[in-house]
């Protein structure tokens, strides 16, 4: 009797701690089609809400069980990105993709405290990525710290090994993303010896002119930029207008868009940035998204962002999270799966190349393998670069890298701080 008893009152606590379970699986998309930033925010919500419909129409659902998107438009705008988050999360919600630093740092608190996981992904808090800490937020396949790092390994690389006397400029979007990478930036200064030279924008970013007169003056051996929206336009063509060595101006993977480089015309010719995913439509894929999606009439948008950097990054982040529902099924045999289940889905996702290939996106983006104590991914990233004349980009070099020597204890020492803040008790058997 007792035994059963107990049995019971646990079967009642896991049931409320799991949220209610609904028919459909409910995907958010924390959209900005307005404002300054939706030449950005157009393409991603495309390329994310088109490959739900792919699932839908090709396959009928994920295991069967049909997906319903709720789009709610954030304008990029912190409040208004909370507002949507406290409007849809009753819906049956299974994970948030907030599309913004700002409006990320304000739900991790809400969103572990309502056990809805959050995939901030490349972007966000970066020390997240410590699973044992942050158990409902998930950055993978990498962070800032990892962007900051690797680009800075590759230009050592151009430089033969040797950054020691050299100065690195970083442009960057005055607000919690552009200020994201500063202190890995610093302690990799101390390491290699570089000078740092720190320019912030203020938002929006249309006004550069005294940025680039400094650069000018200061003539840094590189230029970083963590820019978004019209920032990382405007950029550019300051850039170009003091002639400054394109191919030595490298932007994080929210900076290396077509609408970032296309307004400079021959100006943008060699322009370089990180991505975590493949450039173009040249992937199986595409002809069932042309088949099912387009030519069905069904695309989120005019059809006409196939195969760019940011439809691309929409279209993985939605792959990632239809993954992760699917390994939720899976982990708890049933496909009316919660938020929760969502979370324990992404916590043991595993998508390697012979998945990818399955997908009909061999080579792709980087393989992705999550555990309890690390939420971010493998911290890898390419380079690509863009050519003017053809008007795309290509990648140029192989999957590098972060360094793990310097992003790894700034990830502890932070998540630690915040921990310590919040009473939070380390998991993962720590």
């Amino acid at each position: 009797m007792k035994l059963a008893k107990l049995a019971a009152i646990a079967a009642t606590a896991l049931t409320i701690g799991a949220g209610p379970a609904f028919a459909e699986l409910v995907f958010p998309s924390l959209s900005y089609r307005t404002g300054p930033y939706a030449p950005n925010g157009i393409p991603f919500a495309d390329g994310y809400a088109d490959y739900f419909t792919l699932i839908n129409e090709r396959d009928g659902g994920i295991e069967g069980q049909k997906i319903k998107l709720i789009e709610c438009e954030t304008g990029y705008n912190t409040e208004k990105g909370v507002e949507c988050y406290e409007s849809t999360k009753g819906e049956g919600a299974l994970v948030y993709q907030p599309l913004s630093t700002g409006i990320t740092y304000q739900l991790i608190p809400k969103a572990t405290a309502d056990h809805i996981p959050i995939h901030s992904m490349g972007y966000g808090r970066t020390s997240a990525a410590n699973g044992k800490v942050f158990e409902y937020v998930f950055n993978y396949p990498g962070t800032y710290w990892d962007a900051a790092s690797i680009i800075v390994k590759y230009i050592s690389s151009e430089e033969g090994g040797d950054l020691k006397g050299k100065k690195i400029a970083l442009v960057y979007h005055n607000s919690a993303y552009g200020k994201e990478p500063i202190r890995t930036l610093e302690e990799l200064s101390k390491k290699h010896g570089y000078e740092l030279l720190l320019l912030p924008v203020d938002h929006p970013g249309q006004e550069q002119k005294s940025t680039w007169l400094q650069i000018r003056k200061e003539r840094p051996d590189y230029v970083m930029m963590w820019g978004w929206g019209v920032m990382n336009q405007v950029a550019i063509q300051e850039a170009a207008n003091i002639r400054f060595p394109m191919d030595h101006f490298i932007g994080v993977w929210w900076s290396a868009s077509e609408n970032d480089t296309i307004p400079a015309g021959d100006g943008a010719d060699g322009y370089k940035a990180i991505t975590f995913h493949g450039v173009g439509d040249d992937f199986p894929i595409y002809a069932d998204m042309r088949k099912y999606v387009l030519d069905a009439g069904k695309a989120a948008g005019a059809g006409d962002q196939l195969g760019t950097v940011l439809y691309n990054r929409g279209m993985v982040a939605a792959m990632w999270a239809v993954e992760a529902a699917r390994k939720a099924m899976e982990i708890h045999g049933t496909k009316e799966i919660t938020p929760e289940m969502m979370r324990d889905g992404m916590e043991a996702l595993d998508v390697g190349e012979a998945r990818l290939k399955e997908l009909g996106l061999p080579g792709f983006t980087v393989p992705v393998k999550v555990s309890c104590e690390s939420h971010g991914g493998p911290g890898l990233g390419m380079i690509q670069q863009w050519d003017a004349k053809a008007k795309k980009w290509s990648i140029i070099t192989g999957l590098i890298e972060a360094d793990r020597e310097v992003v790894d204890p700034l990830i502890m020492e932070d998540s630690q701080a915040f921990a310590s803040e919040n009473n939070i008790e380390m998991r993962c058997g720590s």
